[in-house]
């Protein structure tokens, strides 16, 4: 009994130190040098719920154009009442079966520990009020911007080059899910997924950070 309970504190403490590290220690190391020159003329928005992290990119012509591949009669990108693309990676599993925590199920959670496969979400917002608790507002410049959508766009899995949309899924009237690369566990989730996005945009996060609150003090330390 003894042996297990010290054995259980030690991966406690392990797990504490890991997360303690991987927030205050930042990646990149050294920070990026920014040209004089690059105007942060794009704001995005990093939305943290519990467990989760999404990025909310501003609906431009030029975002509208790189994602026009998820346009369709039922996900209106070019409405004009469109302001933002709201986007997450996570297991598939735990992300569609699992729209509320009412409705949590034991093999998810199991999924979500071990391992899974990935989806994409993506929904449509108007207008964000900022300030918000759960919301981090970043200005980025246009080649950061551009690195970003690219990051984004290249998370999706396509066949012939085209996106494959999950038929029948989704946790409103708007938005969807389709395959993603990469496999989902509870160490590389959600919200690494987050911070590998938002590095490729020039900012820095925490050497790792599987859960929203270490993503959002890391980011709030390191830019």
């Amino acid at each position: 009994m003894r042996t297990g309970f010290r054995w259980l504190l030690r991966v406690l403490v392990l797990l504490v130190l890991s997360v303690a590290f991987g927030t205050f220690i930042p990646r990149p190391l050294i920070a990026p040098v920014k040209a004089s020159s690059a105007a942060a003329t794009h704001r995005i928005l990093l939305l943290s719920g519990p467990i989760h992290t999404d990025i909310a990119i501003p609906l431009d012509e030029e975002t509208r154009a790189a994602f026009s591949f998820l346009d369709d009669p039922g996900f209106p990108l070019g409405h004009p009442n469109a302001e933002w693309l709201i986007v997450g990676w996570g297991g598939r599993s735990f992300y569609l079966e699992t729209p509320t925590w009412g409705e949590l199920k034991p093999l998810p959670v199991l999924r979500a520990l071990t391992i899974d496969r990935s989806v994409m979400h993506v929904d449509l917002a108007g207008h964000i009020t900022e300030p918000q608790p759960s919301i981090a507002a970043f200005d980025i410049g246009g080649d950061q911007m551009r690195r970003l959508r690219n990051f984004i766009s290249d998370s999706f899995v396509r066949d012939t080059g085209v996106v494959a949309p999950i038929s029948d899924a989704g946790y409103g009237e708007i938005d969807r899910f389709f395959e993603a690369k990469g496999y989902f566990n509870a160490l590389f989730g959600c919200n690494t997924w987050t911070a590998a996005a938002l590095r490729s945009a020039g900012l820095r996060t925490g050497l790792w950070n599987p859960f929203p609150q270490s993503l959002r003090l890391s980011m709030s330390v390191y830019n």
